[in-house]
Order: C-alpha cells, then sequence, then structure tokens
C-alpha cells in the first residue's frame, strides 16, 4: 500500500517543482537577500501543491474513464485497484490543506495579496485534470506548467526573500527557462501516452501537433532556456559558461534521441532524466549566485537528494 502511494506522488516528476524554488532562491542570493525560512515555506508549498496536482490527475482520470489497465505509463493505484478512488480523493484534498496552511505562513512576509496567487495555484492543481474544461485534456498543459511551474515559483520566491519585485529583471528570464524545460517533462509525458490518450480522446499537444512536432518543441525549449538564462551568464567566467552550456546541450542531445527513437514505456527513464537536467542546469549556473549567502548550503544539500529521487 506505502509503495502505491509513493508512486502515486510521482517521485520522478517533484524536481520540476523544487526547480522553481531553487531558482528563485539563486535569483534573490544574486542580490546578496537570501533567506532561508520564506525558501523553506516556498519549498514546502512546492511540494505539496506538485503532490496534490498528481493525486488530482489520478482521480479524476480514473473517474473520467481516461485510465484504463496495462497502460504504457507507470503504474496507477487506483486504475490497478491498489488505491481506492475515495482514498485518493481525500488524499487530494489533505495534501491542498496542507498547501494552503505553508501558504498562510508566507502571508507574513508578502503580505494578504499572497492570497489570490494561493487560490490561483490549487486552482491550477485541480483545474489540469478536473472541472468543465480541464486542462491537460486541451493542450493547455505545456502553457499551464510554463506558468505555474516556472514563471510563478521563481519570481514569488524570489519576491518573498528581498521584500519588493526590484529582481524582476533577473528573476523573469530565469523563471521562463525554467518554465520551458519544466514543460519539456509534460512533453515526455504525453509523447509516451500519445496512442492512449488518441483512445479516449484526451487532446494532449502531442495528440494536437504529432510526435514529430513535439519532438523538436522539445528540443528547441532546452535551447531557449539556456538563453534565457543570460542572468547567470555573466556571473561566470567566458570559458566556463562555454564548457557548462556545450555540455548541457550535449546532454539534451542525447536526451532528445532518446525521446525520438523509443515508445511507450520505455520513455519511462526519460521523465527522470529530463527532470534531473532541469536541477543539475540549475546547480551549475546558479553556483556563483547561491555562494553569496551562508545560508544557502541548505539549497545544495537538497539537490543531491531529488536528483537521486529522479534517477
Amino acid at each position: 500500500m506505502l509503495k502505491s502511494w509513493i508512486e502515486a506522488m510521482r517521485l520522478r516528476t517533484l524536481p520540476v517543482s523544487l526547480a522553481g524554488v531553487i531558482g528563485g532562491c539563486g535569483c534573490a542570493a544574486y542580490y546578496d537577500k537570501f533567506s532561508a525560512v520564506p525558501a523553506l515555506l516556498c519549498l514546502f508549498f512546492a511540494l505539496f501543491a506538485q503532490i496534490a496536482s498528481n493525486f488530482a490527475n489520478e482521480y479524476f482520470d480514473f473517474k473520467n474513464g481516461l485510465d484504463k489497465k496495462g497502460r504504457e505509463g507507470f503504474r496507477r493505484g487506483v486504475t490497478e485497484g491498489d488505491i481506492t478512488p475515495q482514498a485518493m480523493k481525500v488524499a487530494t484534498f489533505i495534501t491542498l490543506a496542507l498547501a494552503c496552511v505553508v501558504g498562510c505562513m508566507m502571508l507574513f512576509y508578502g503580505g494578504w495579496w499572497l492570497i489570490l496567487i494561493g487560490i490561483a495555484v490549487v486552482l491550477f492543481a485541480l483545474a489540469y485534470s478536473a472541472g468543465p474544461y480541464p486542462l491537460s485534456h486541451h493542450g493547455l498543459g505545456d502553457v499551464a506548467v510554463v506558468i505555474f511551474f516556472g514563471i510563478v515559483p521563481v519570481t514569488l520566491t524570489c519576491f518573498l526573500q528581498m521584500g519588493d519585485w526590484s529582481g524582476l529583471q533577473t528573476s523573469l528570464p530565469v523563471s521562463v527557462a525554467i518554465g520551458l524545460m519544466a514543460a519539456n517533462v509534460l512533453v515526455v509525458n504525453n509523447y509516451r501516452d500519445m496512442d492512449d490518450d488518441k483512445a479516449v480522446n484526451k487532446r494532449t499537444t502531442v495528440v494536437i501537433f504529432g510526435r514529430k512536432a513535439m519532438s523538436w518543441v522539445y528540443f528547441f525549449s532546452g535551447i531557449l532556456a539556456v538563453a534565457l538564462l543570460f542572468p547567470v551568464w555573466k556571473l561566470l567566467p567566458i570559458y566556463i559558461g562555454v564548457i557548462i552550456r556545450l555540455c548541457y546541450y550535449f546532454l539534451h542531445g542525447m536526451l532528445w534521441q532518446t525521446l525520438v527513437k523509443n515508445r511507450g514505456a520505455k520513455l519511462n527513464p526519460l521523465l527522470g532524466k529530463t527532470a534531473m537536467l532541469l536541477l543539475l542546469r540549475l546547480r551549475e549556473t546558479t553556483r556563483r549566485s547561491y555562494r553569496t549567502s551562508r545560508y544557502c548550503k541548505l539549497v545544495f544539500i537538497l539537490q543531491p537528494l531529488t536528483t537521486e529521487q529522479a534517477e
């Protein structure tokens, strides 16, 4: 039973939510404004929100008849009968409640207007798979991921530590870069599930545009993401920046080839590897800015743990 719940959390994808917070911490540290408490609050909020979204996705996909036994992806506890639908529904709202508790603590650092952001995040967690117009069923999941796994967590994490929006010129391009790389994880997921999704009329971007087109989206999103990290490149000696980018391009190209050449369950490991590459990219390119604060050692303790989960 415990294994089924751990699988339902989808640990391989959790580095995606952590990456936005880590990126925001790096932006704050760039201005020597890193603060451990709001950083940790953002971290736990992001984790609870993504886990709740994963639970909701499993529950509503089962309820709507979109998940079948023997599917190409990872084992789904509700579909396979390991977890009851009611238990998954309860777990979804408990996890959302935990996210809300953490969100209330964040009000002390950002003000009452953060309630609006919290409501938007909760609605996204549910609307991704539920409601009259589920985002993931109509080709809007990728856009939502860029916003809620990139722009929102990076800029908000930076804001809560700095106390104002003066760091937006740095955090905004970094947030879009992280959002694009996070969306690539979804591309892999939908690429793998295309045949199953098409059979139940679930119109993901891969179903709408086809595998070939979305494989190129995966490739160029990774390339564009690196270009958008220009605030970070200014911190590094030119030769180090070139070496890091070349290494990333090489690894990204290998993952892209894996995507193009494989189908079905063979793509399962690529989900974790794509998420892991996102964290490794952040680790190398923001190391210099993290070192400006003694508290940021916490981030480097967390990163190896999350990348191990992705493997």
